[in-house]
C-alpha cells in the first residue's frame, strides 16, 4: 500500500512546489516594486505571445496561413513567411493589452510601432525578432522569438526612437522563445539566466533550470561553413584549426535561437560573421544579437564582433547589423585570437611597404 501511495505524494509535491514565469521575476527582484511589478507583467505578456505562436506552429500544416511566403519582403530585402507576419502581430496584439510597452520594433517593420493609448503611462519599448529562423518551418524543424526590453528615454516627440540607439548596456531583461519539442523561455533580467517549459495542461510556464552557466569551454563550433570562401582569412584560419583538432563537433541549424540554446546548454562557440561583400553580417544589432549577448554574458560566456565587445556596440540605425562571435569565454577568445592574428600580419605588410 505504501508503495501506491508514494507516486501520488511525490506528484503533489511536484505540483506544490513548481515555479510560474510571474512568480519568478518577482522572487528574481526581492521585491514588489512598481518597477519589479511591470517586469512580472511584461514577462507575463511575452509568455502569451509565445503560447499563441506555439498553439499556431503546433498546428503547421493543418491551418492556413502557417507554411508558405507571403510573397513579399521586409525591409531588410528578404522574403516574408506568413509565421512572420502572425507572430509579428501577435506580439502587438498582446502588448496593446499591456497598458506598459509604448513602442514596439521588430525586424519585420521599418519603423516602430506606437500605441498611442499606453505611451502616457507605458516607458517601456520592447524590440524582438518575432519569428527567428523561420525557413525552418515548412520543414518542421525548431525555431524561436527573440525579445529584449529597454526604458524609454526622453519623449520621442518626433517618433524616430532615436533613445534606442545606445549599447546593449541599456536593455534591462532580455530573452528567447524555443519552439522545439517543448516550448521553452528562457530569460534574464540582469540576475543570471533561466529556463521555463511550457506545460501544456496547465498552460503556464513552469521553471525547469535556474541559473544557468555556459561552461569555460565547449566542443561545440556552429557556423555555415557553406559561406567559407565568402569569409574574411581569419575566420577560414579558426575553421582550419577546428578541422586539424581533435574535440570538436559541428553543428548548425540555421535558425539561431536553436543554436544558441545548444551553446548555451552545452558550450561552444557560434559564429554568424561577415562576409567580403558584407562585412557588417546579416544579424540585427537590436533584435538579435544585443539580446543574446545579455543574456550570454549572465550565463558566465562571452559576445564579440570579432573586433569589440558585442554589448558595448552602438547602433547608428534601428536596423544595424553586426558580425557575431558567442558562446564559452575560452571558445570567443580563441577565434578572436586569429582575427588578431591577422590583422597584426597586415599591419605589419602594411608597415614594411611603406618606402623608408
Amino acid at each position: 500500500m505504501a508503495d501506491v501511495d508514494q507516486p501520488v505524494a511525490q506528484e503533489r509535491t511536484l505540483d506544490r512546489d513548481c515555479t510560474t514565469l510571474s512568480r519568478h521575476v518577482l522572487q528574481q527582484l526581492q521585491s514588489f516594486s512598481a518597477e519589479a511589478q511591470d517586469l512580472s507583467a511584461l514577462m507575463t505578456r511575452i509568455a502569451l505571445a509565445a503560447k499563441l505562436i506555439s498553439r499556431r506552429l503546433s498546428r503547421a500544416g493543418l491551418v492556413e496561413g502557417v507554411l508558405g511566403v507571403t510573397g513579399t519582403v521586409n525591409v531588410q530585402g528578404e522574403s516574408v513567411k506568413k509565421m512572420d507576419i502572425y507572430a509579428n502581430d501577435v506580439f502587438i496584439s498582446v502588448f496593446k493589452q499591456s497598458g506598459l510597452v509604448c513602442r514596439l520594433a521588430s525586424e519585420e517593420m521599418e519603423k516602430p510601432y506606437y500605441i498611442p493609448e499606453n505611451c502616457p503611462i507605458g516607458r517601456y519599448t520592447l524590440l524582438y525578432d518575432p519569428i527567428d529562423g523561420s525557413s525552418n518551418i515548412d520543414i518542421n524543424l525548431n525555431i524561436g522569438s527573440i525579445f529584449s526590453i529597454r526604458k524609454q528615454e526622453g519623449d520621442d516627440l518626433n517618433g524616430e526612437a532615436e533613445d534606442l540607439l545606445q549599447n546593449g548596456q541599456k536593455q534591462i531583461a532580455a530573452g528567447y522563445i524555443l519552439y522545439g519539442p517543448s516550448t521553452m523561455l528562457v530569460y534574464s533580467i540582469g540576475t543570471g539566466v533561466h529556463s521555463f517549459t511550457l506545460d501544456p495542461s496547465l498552460g503556464e510556464f513552469i521553471l525547469s533550470k535556474e541559473n544557468m552557466q555556459v561552461p569555460d569551454h565547449g566542443p561545440i563550433y556552429s557556423v555555415n561553413e557553406g559561406n567559407f570562401w565568402q569569409w574574411d582569412e581569419s575566420i577560414r584560419d579558426y575553421i582550419r584549426y577546428v578541422h586539424r583538432h581533435e574535440g570538436y563537433t559541428a553543428r548548425y541549424s540555421g535558425a539561431l535561437v536553436g543554436d544558441f540554446h545548444r551553446i548555451l546548454s552545452q558550450g561552444g562557440v557560434f559564429l554568424y560573421p561577415g562576409t567580403l561583400k558584407k562585412p557588417e553580417g546579416k544579424l540585427r544589432l537590436l533584435y538579435e544579437t544585443a539580446p543574446l549577448a545579455f543574456l550570454m554574458e549572465q550565463a558566465g560566456g562571452r559576445a564579440s564582433t570579432g573586433t569589440q565587445n558585442l554589448m558595448e556596440v552602438v547602433p547608428k540605425a534601428l536596423h544595424q547589423r553586426t558580425p557575431l562571435i558567442i558562446g564559452s569565454k575560452e571558445d570567443v577568445a580563441l577565434v578572436e585570437s586569429f582575427i588578431q592574428e591577422r590583422a597584426r600580419d597586415s599591419e605589419e605588410a602594411a608597415m614594411a611597404s611603406k618606402p623608408g
